[in-house]
């Protein structure tokens, strides 16, 4: 199966038609760290993350992992962390985007495997589908309404990839 990442505003999987929004800066072949675009390319789609506490493990076949007060993706080009899952503690001195916001942003979310097999520094990091309330552009993640989501989720298995124009 594969997501196709249409245009700037437009989601296909199957015969599903739903509305994203995409990276302020549009879409890049030459994502950098910070650069407010959204990698182009095929990938592969990581665990499905979510908050416990405010929704209900979602129905998929990925694997779906509860978020922690103490989960960060680390997106600092200097640690030798850069672009993984890392628990966060109080001496920590990386920079990283916490996963247990206040927002409801990451109340549920699906890793991209955007430069993650073979890193590469200041090639970009934390790219994620997660979910949005308004549509505004992101840092370079694609953004759901819940509900487009969790359809998502039930048709999605590991051999699904996401292709984004």
């Amino acid at each position: 199966m594969l997501i196709i990442v249409k245009n700037k505003d437009t989601l296909l999987v199957d015969d599903f038609k739903f509305r994203c929004s995409i990276g302020k800066k549009g879409f890049n072949k030459k994502k950098r760290e910070g650069d407010f675009a959204t990698p182009t390319g095929t990938f592969r789609l990581g665990n499905i993350y979510y908050r416990a506490d405010r929704t209900q493990k979602p129905f998929s076949k990925i694997k779906s992992i509860p978020i922690k007060k103490n989960m960060g993706w680390c997106d600092d080009p200097k640690s030798k962390f850069y672009n993984k899952l890392i628990k966060i503690k109080k001496n920590l001195k990386v920079r990283y985007e916490k996963l247990y916001r206040k927002d409801n942003k990451y109340d549920l979310l699906i890793l991209i495997k955007y430069n993650y097999e073979n890193v590469i520094k200041f090639k970009g990091s934390a790219i994620f589908l997660h979910l949005t309330k308004n549509f505004f552009p992101t840092n370079g993640c694609i953004t759901l309404n819940k509900k487009d989501f969790l359809i998502l989720s039930k048709l999605i298995n590991n051999k699904t990839k996401i292709k984004i124009n």
